[in-house]
């Protein structure tokens, strides 16, 4: 299927790994001209380094990034905990990075977007908004607040002939995922290489991989969708319905 994206400019956040780095490779294979940003990218022509949960941040990335035609926000990790261990400082700054992050970036270029009249921003979220954990308190909350500002905007962008739509990921294999699978491996099997035995419990027994998510960002930032706006996407096997 030829999913029209063919010249379309895009800017991709948390693009040097995981996720944004499929994205990139795939919506790159797709024709698009693709902006990567990333704390953790070499700088180039198509690359920024650049911590947006800095203020002032978000507005200096819309301004290199120029006139878009897809936005997809998914800089971020929070990291684990409950009420208790995840401390004010800790859940400020991951809140900076993630949420006002996503809000900050979408708001200066829905401006650019609004002006053309045209515009596709996608967040990439986490089922963790969906189906709440208190041993990830900040993560949780954070997601269903993103679930909420993608729902609320998306409802009423048409107006501005922008789509505004969500991607939430269970389990995803990236370096993250499987390091901590390793250190669990190592704690309950005494081997860090056995970390695939912990997948057996999960849809599938796997987790999904970078490039099935960025398969679905690339179609609902596409022409394809075009009528999709204001909701969201789960992609985690099925397990938020599990009782």
């Amino acid at each position: 299927m030829d999913l029209k994206l063919k010249g379309k400019r895009v800017l991709v956040t948390g693009a040097s790994k995981g996720i944004g780095r499929a994205c990139v490779e795939l919506l790159s294979a797709e024709g698009c001209t693709v902006l990567g940003a990333s704390r953790n990218i070499a700088p180039g022509p198509d690359t920024k380094q650049v911590d947006i949960a800095q203020r002032g941040a978000a507005e200096a990335l819309a301004a290199w990034a120029g006139d878009l035609d897809i936005l997809v926000n998914n800089a971020g990790a929070i990291p684990g905990g409950d009420l208790l261990k995840v401390d004010e400082a800790t859940w400020r700054a991951a809140w900076d990075l993630k949420l006002f992050g996503y809000i900050n970036l979408s708001r200066a270029i829905y401006a650019r977007m609004k002006e053309k009249k045209r515009g596709v921003i996608v967040n990439v979220i986490g089922a963790a908004g969906e189906k709440m954990n208190a041993a990830y308190i900040a993560g949780s909350a954070a997601n269903a607040g993103l679930m909420a500002f993608t729902r609320a905007l998306g409802g009423a962008s048409h107006a501005d002939g922008i789509r505004v739509v969500g991607i939430n990921p269970g389990p995803v294999e990236t370096d993250r995922l499987v390091s901590l699978h390793r250190q669990m491996a190592q704690t309950k099997l005494g081997d860090p290489e056995r970390y695939r035995e912990l997948f057996k419990d999960m849809s599938f027994g796997r987790p999904a991989t970078p490039e099935e998510i960025a398969n679905a960002v690339a179609f609902l930032a596409s022409e394809r969708s075009a009528y999709t706006s204001g909701t969201i996407l789960t992609i985690d096997g099925g397990s938020s319905n599990r009782a």
